[in-house]
């Protein structure tokens, strides 16, 4: 049976299912009404409200600038147009960081303010206390291990992770303290595919991966890189299903065109 004919509202216990029968889970990021109709209604399991709406929206180098403010904007556009997809919004950095009070304070305000269903946030040992508060507020928590872009100048690059033994067993700790916190599902982003192989067999939660390889429960992109509309970014694990930066760039061509030569708009279009 088609997962999109038998799940009319997709849900945490939706991706539950889908890993238990090995179905794998779509997601990508959406930022707004007219995208989220589009993905929306092309079936997509999962909308990721990212805060990578800094770089692909706002034009930051990083996603540390976004706001809490502004990522609760982003959701509530995502949310009214979407009716099918689980969505799930990034805790921005410095909302969750400091203490766990803050933390379910920045997640209950996300919740509340935006109608979504569930939010992200990135580290392991270090936020695991906060973690459980939002959890046993009732708000279900997508983790996120692996390069953690909100801690990219601890890292000082965007090379991949977890390729020495040392870091690969923290990231495997990491992804059991998590798991027995309560996070529904788990980000992977930029590990070897054989530690993700490796992860997504034992454990009991999707594995959503970017860049982890195809053994993941699922994967996700940024909706502007698999478009095509971030042409100057081209890192290995993207693949890019319309360059739609050059399409829409001669859409606006023709119609500088027909502007100047007064071929739009024509009697039809006018009245």
């Amino acid at each position: 049976m088609s997962i999109h004919k038998e799940f009319k509202k997709i849900t945490t216990q939706s991706l539950q299912i889908m890993k238990s029968r090995g179905e794998k889970i779509s997601m990508l990021t959406c930022y707004d009404y007219s995208m989220a109709k589009i993905l929306d209604r092309s079936g997509i399991d999962v909308l990721l409200v990212g805060d990578s709406a800094s770089n692909v929206i706002a034009g930051h180098e990083t996603t540390l600038p976004i706001t809490l403010d502004q990522m609760i904007y982003h959701a509530q556009c995502v949310v009214r147009g979407s009716e099918r997809a689980l969505v799930v919004v990034d805790l921005p950095f410095g909302s969750y960081q400091s203490n766990p009070e803050i933390a379910l304070a920045s997640a209950i305000r996300i919740m509340k303010e935006t109608g979504a269903h569930a939010v992200k946030m990135e580290g392991g040992l270090e936020i695991i206390d906060s973690i459980k508060k939002i959890v046993g507020a009732g708000i279900p928590v997508m983790g996120h291990l692996g390069l953690t872009p909100q801690s990219i100048y601890q890292f000082g690059t965007y090379a991949v992770r977890a390729k020495e033994k040392e870091e690969a067993d923290k990231l495997k700790i990491d992804i059991e303290l998590l798991q027995n916190a309560g996070c529904f599902s788990i980000v992977l982003e930029k590990i070897p595919a054989e530690l993700a192989r490796e992860i997504t067999n034992t454990s009991h939660v999707p594995i959503i991966g970017i860049g982890a390889g195809p053994a993941c429960d699922g994967q996700v992109l940024v909706v502007h890189d698999m478009l095509g509309l971030t042409n100057d970014f081209h890192p290995k694990f993207v693949r890019k299903y319309l360059n739609l930066e050059e399409l829409m760039g001669n859409a606006v061509k023709s119609y500088i065109d027909d502007v100047k030569s007064s071929q739009f708009p024509n009697e039809k279009e006018g009245y």
